[in-house]
């Protein structure tokens, strides 16, 4: 097993890559094991997590990149910006992690989120995809508020 700490600086773009395929909680943790696709072994003890497309090795004329699998998902489309600002509140509100591109909003397929938009009339459809969410700097997974000078205090 090849133990990394680190992901690497890709020197040799022109080589072919190995993919070593990793769930995107997997990916969010600084200690984990995984096999590459052809049967090579990685170990990964980091002091942050790697990202989709990181360099792990490089050996014997192959790159090993890390490969964020894909996951089910909701899509919602929107248009006008108040639209985008409904669907926002709703998935927030749940606590859910959304991922925002252009005209159209990724969640994770989850009951209460596919409840939560029946009920407010939201029409979305299910999709399969590598989820990126959008994360706020040093901002951990999970539910946080920031308290200071970029944000004043609020009662919860």
């Amino acid at each position: 097993m090849r133990l990394v700490h680190t992901a690497l600086p890709d020197t040799a773009p022109q080589l072919p890559e190995v993919a070593v395929r990793l769930e995107r909680q997997k990916l969010a943790k600084r200690l984990w094991r995984a096999a590459a696709e052809d049967g090579t072994e990685f170990g990964y003890d980091g002091m942050a997590p790697v990202r989709d497309g990181d360099l792990l090795a490089q050996v014997q004329g192959v790159r090993y990149v890390v490969r964020q699998t894909a996951e089910p998902l909701l899509e919602v489309a929107f248009g006008a910006p108040e639209e985008a600002a409904a669907v926002g509140w709703a998935v927030g509100n749940l606590h859910f992690e959304i991922e925002l591109q252009p005209g159209r909003l990724l969640a994770p397929d989850d009951p209460a989120l596919r409840q939560a938009f029946e009920r407010l009339g939201i029409a979305y459809r299910y999709a399969v995809a590598v989820f990126r969410p959008h994360r706020l700097a040093g901002q951990a997974a999970g539910h946080g508020h920031r308290h200071g000078e970029d944000f004043p205090a609020h009662a919860h």
